[in-house]
């Protein structure tokens, strides 16, 4: 009987909240009114679970993202602080998945693998590539498997910029479909956040709760 792939799960704070979003990494394919297409991972098994996670790193926006039209994507920051509370989502998939997932997410060509070992040990890693998404970080375990987010390297308070309405608006769907959240608390979590809060996005966040 061959011997199963381990498991890891992968936390994330920003699109990928949606499920459906989410499933464009695993069986390939286009989100709604992104600009771009994944060719998904080579076991395109959907996740056998996922679940709320609470993230101690400050959520924010930033860079000009051209898969969503132009606005800021979603980062947190690696200098974690246990009074802050980035709410997130974990998805159980197969530990060549997450490797895959990292891959599109910084658009890798080419044989790609990291140590996940190596992260484990180090709490985090720096992949030194020059991509938005190049530090993974080791959030812990839960169920006995290893807890994987990504971010930046850097805090990129230079290249703040808001998120398109299109992008947030996934965001906050993710938000309904993890939490089941109400509009109202949506907003309080969101219209504080940098990259939104003084931004004209701010004001948009009770429509885009309701639409």
């Amino acid at each position: 009987m061959p011997q199963e792939e381990p498991k890891v799960w992968y936390a994330c704070y920003g699109s990928n909240l949606l499920k459906e979003r989410f499933s464009c990494y695993i069986g390939g394919g286009r989100p709604a009114n992104a600009k771009r297409v994944y060719p998904g991972c080579t076991n395109k098994t959907l996740p056998e679970k996922s679940k709320g996670i609470t993230i101690n790193g400050e959520l924010y926006f930033a860079k000009s993202s051209k898969t969503w039209s132009g606005g800021g994507a979603g980062f947190i920051k690696s200098d974690f602080d246990k009074n802050t509370k980035t709410l997130g989502r974990m998805y159980l998939i197969a530990q060549q998945q997450f490797v895959d997932l990292v891959q599109q997410e910084i658009k890798f060509e080419g044989d790609f693998d990291i140590d996940l070992e190596q992260v484990i040990k180090n709490r985090s890693l720096d992949m030194k590539n020059n991509s938005w998404y190049g530090k993974i970080i080791y959030l812990g375990e839960d169920e006995d498997y290893p807890i994987f987010s990504f971010t930046n390297e850097d805090y990129l308070k230079d290249e703040i910029n808001p998120p398109h309405a299109f992008y947030l608006k996934i965001i906050i769907e993710g938000l309904k479909e993890t939490y089941n959240m109400t509009d109202a608390e949506i907003e309080t979590y969101l219209k504080t956040k940098e990259g939104i809060k003084g931004f004209p996005i701010e004001a948009k966040i009770s429509q885009l709760t309701k639409s």
